[in-house]
């Protein structure tokens, strides 16, 4: 599970910024939405509010290029364009088999090496003391380099930089790095980052196709989020009817890949005993809860992390609530998803979330900010009591857009007046 999510001058971000899913174990409410392992406290879910194009999507890409880095799928990073810097920071703290570790680099995005990298183990004793232990530490910019594998050690000052020390060498032969990237490698493989605006059918057809347990679960998941549905099946293409014209496709284009055309019409929905396909006849918000389904059930059911941009797009905020509150119950081990939303109904401080589970992007002329609801106390007029959703559209915690579309409607409308004088 994630703990911390760290950036530097890196996309929208300038200074550094963290994003933080440690729980504040002093705040006993809604106990079941932190998990709990080694004296280590993880949240299950957090929400990123924000403005349009604050940087709440900068957050997951930055996570992105974290687990791209991390399984060796290239890197796409890219510095600031505000700066002179191009050198790109990024950093993670994570909860994995129950420990705790922290991996950090340096990126160069101009001359693309990696400049420096760190990776740590924190333990923890049962009176909350944290200690430090350094695995590896390679430091180009200082000339500092460091490895319990201290036959690596000698080496790591002629190794090339183009990529992540474990990725350049043959770490067989050396366990504890070897042991380190099946740390860091096996980390990444449990997050998937989805875009609600831009999300694939593939995985759910995937999961339809095979015949198990989590086929099952995808489908009553479907089901019961009360679409009105008898069924949802992957079915063979001579069981299919279409009645719809030749030239009928549908609406959403993201949703439509061209090679993956058949396979998507294999996916039928049954409404009062008709068999329809799918991505013809239903509506958008139906198709990307198919979408998500699979990803959802997925995470719940073998403890991955769903990372979601706009959770709330197309989809019903009943059911997004719902969904968020399945990641927070108790019957949920290891699951988690962080996400960015705007829709305020989630902002629920009182029903469904603790205070360090909301976060808020937002930026200025100075900069882009990442702070949570939980850097808002008493002493500012915010308890677990308080009408969150009542103070945030009112600006108490920022991150709000203030849009001044009247302007452009009076400068039409001046203008047609004007027009019209000048006409005359």
């Amino acid at each position: 599970m994630i703990i911390e999510v760290r950036a530097k001058n890196c996309y929208a971000f300038d200074e550094q910024v963290s994003l933080s899913m440690k729980a504040d174990m002093r705040n006993k409410k809604f106990a079941s939405n932190v998990h709990r392992e080694n004296n280590f406290n993880v949240l299950k879910t957090v929400g990123i509010y924000g403005p349009n194009n604050s940087g709440k999507t900068c957050l997951i890409r930055c996570i992105r290029a974290m687990k791209s880095v991390l399984l060796n799928g290239g890197n796409t990073l890219m510095s600031n364009i505000f700066t002179d810097n191009e050198i790109c920071e990024l950093g993670i703290t994570f909860l994995h088999l129950g420990r705790k570790f922290a991996y950090d680099f340096k990126y160069d995005t101009e001359k693309k090496e990696y400049l420096y990298e760190s990776f740590i183990e924190i333990l923890k004793d049962q009176y909350n003391n944290e200690k430090e232990i350094c695995w590896l530490k390679r430091d180009t910019l200082k000339d500092e380099y460091s490895c319990i594998d201290t036959d690596l050690e000698q080496m790591m000052p002629v190794v090339a930089k183009n990529n992540v020390l474990f990725h350049l060498i043959d770490t067989s032969k050396f366990a504890s790095v070897d042991e380190m990237k099946q740390i860091l490698t096996g980390f990444a493989e449990k997050i998937d980052i989805i875009n609600m605006n831009n999300i694939p059918m593939e995985h759910t057809i995937e999961l339809m196709k095979n015949k198990n347990g989590l086929q099952d679960k995808v489908v009553e998941f479907i089901k019961n989020a009360d679409l009105y549905m008898d069924n949802f099946e992957y079915v063979e293409m001579n069981d299919i009817k279409v009645n719809a014209g030749d030239n009928e496709k549908p609406d959403e284009d993201v949703l439509v890949f061209a090679d993956k055309v058949m396979e998507q019409i294999r996916l039928v929905s049954t409404y009062k005993g008709v068999h329809v396909p799918s991505m013809l006849f239903d509506s958008t918000g139906t198709k990307k809860i198919a979408a998500i389904a699979s990803y959802v059930i997925e995470a719940l059911e073998k403890g991955r992390i769903l990372i979601v941009d706009e959770l709330d797009s197309s989809i019903h905020f009943k059911l997004t609530r719902a969904t968020v509150a399945m990641f927070n119950n108790e019957l949920n081990d290891d699951a988690q998803m962080i996400f960015t939303v705007h829709d305020i109904n989630l902002m629920d401080c009182k029903r469904l979330f603790r205070k360090e589970q909301i976060w808020f992007v937002d930026k200025d002329d100075d900069g882009v900010y990442v702070y949570s609801l939980a850097d808002f106390t008493a002493e500012n007029g915010v308890r677990d009591t308080s009408d969150i959703i009542e103070k945030y559209r009112k600006g108490a915690f920022a991150a709000l857009p203030d849009p001044e579309l009247i302007k452009t409607l009076l400068s039409i409308k001046g203008n047609t007046k004007e027009a019209a004088l000048d006409g005359e």
